[in-house]
């Protein structure tokens, strides 16, 4: 065990999902076309009747194509929390629109609700909250906040499947639209891809033509009806977004285990919780009641009172040869980020980014490779 290797992260594939992605390979239709159909209704089938999904080929080109679909466009303002990816706020700029940085919630890590309403101006159009780490944000209290102002909602859920607040899966509560993610680290993977969640019709079929060019037919549709496949029109400048059937193929089969890779994961978050109880660590909040926690990441804060700090202990760890990562330096400390946010100060982004690491969790984790990692961590921080 002393020797053993724990990487951060490696991903659950089994016969399952490569049977399927060589069925779709000797198909002879690798790009979009059946699986990825099929792919959409089954992600649909998670929701009450009326939702549309529009897979893509990542969570950025859903939550570009969400912003674009609500008309988000040049001199807008976008509230985005500055702990999150670059991709949350970049998306905006690819819209000529401007990214406007919030603090977090020093507890739940999720966007702040004073920090949003001061924030808001004439300019300001949307708000994304991001679902970090895997924890719902207060969708309840955001759409009235958003409703007061008149502003849309684009979730960022990009850790965030298969979590839930007030009982109804993200994707369903409180956004006009949310954007998924399923990169290779994340609850389920298509290695990469997207998805695209709304109830909005228009926002649904302007993302859907979108997707493809701008083209008035996607491509499936154009190959396999009796109207010839070049009668098409390009009805705006579109982008290259869609989804593989190759990947579709892998995701449907990724789709029926979501809810056992996140029970698996919250088997392991309390293993991890349990044994560092009496660490000198801040431990990630649960869900609210009444929410899920899809624990994408199991992030600690080190506190000032322990042996090693933040940095020494990733070295720690990677001299143990046990991966980890820090999930985010906050984007108002990016050189690109850095300036037109008004000189706001971002306490509580701040201080969490000065202790947090994001510890090894994945759903075939075995009992042996978590108990490596509390060993070492256990007796590092404990001095």
């Amino acid at each position: 065990m002393s020797n053993l290797h724990v990487p951060f992260f490696r991903p659950s594939i089994t016969d399952d999902e490569i049977t399927e992605v060589v069925k779709c390979m000797k198909s002879g239709w690798l790009t979009t076309g059946p699986n990825a159909i099929e792919f959409e209704k089954e992600f649909e089938a998670l929701y009450d009747d009326g939702i549309h999904a529009i897979a893509v080929n990542s969570a950025t080109a859903a939550l570009h194509l969400g912003l674009e679909a609500m008309g988000i466009s040049e001199g807008d303002e976008v509230i985005v929390p500055t702990l999150t990816f670059t991709a949350t706020a970049e998306v905006v700029r690819y819209l000529g629109a401007n990214p406007i940085f919030v603090d977090i919630d020093r507890k739940t890590f999720g966007i702040d609700l004073e920090s949003i309403r001061a924030a808001i101006t004439p300019k300001t159009k949307a708000i994304m909250p991001v679902h970090f780490a895997g924890r719902a944000c207060d969708m309840t209290a955001l759409r009235v906040l958003a409703d007061e102002y008149g502003l849309k909602i684009l979730d960022d859920a990009a850790h965030a499947l298969p979590t839930r607040h007030a009982g109804k899966l993200i994707g369903d509560i409180g956004a006009d639209a949310t954007a998924f993610s399923f990169y290779a680290n994340k609850t389920m993977t298509t290695g990469e891809g997207g998805m695209l969640v709304t109830r909005n019709a228009d926002i649904a079929a302007r993302a859907r033509v979108m997707r493809m060019h701008g083209i008035d037919r996607d491509v499936f549709n154009r190959f396999t009806d009796t109207k010839a496949s070049w009668m098409y029109d390009v009805v705006a400048p579109g982008f290259k977004y869609n989804l593989t059937d190759i990947a579709a193929a892998m995701g449907r089969v990724q789709l029926r285990k979501i809810d056992v890779f996140q029970n698996a994961r919250e088997r392991l978050v309390k293993r991890y919780k349990s044994a560092f109880a009496d660490l000198p660590v801040t431990l990630p909040a649960d869900a609210a009641d009444g929410d899920t926690h899809s624990w994408h990441l199991f992030i600690i804060q080190v506190n000032e009172d322990a042996a090693m700090d933040r940095n020494e202990l990733v070295a720690h760890l990677k001299k143990n040869n046990i991966g980890c990562s820090v999930h985010y330096r906050p984007l108002h400390q990016m050189t690109f980020w850095s300036t037109g946010n008004g000189g706001n100060k971002f306490p509580n982004a701040d201080a969490y980014f000065e202790g947090c690491i994001s510890l090894p969790l994945f759903m075939d984790m075995s009992d042996a490779e978590q108990d490596r990692v509390i060993d070492v961590v256990s007796k590092a921080l404990l001095g």
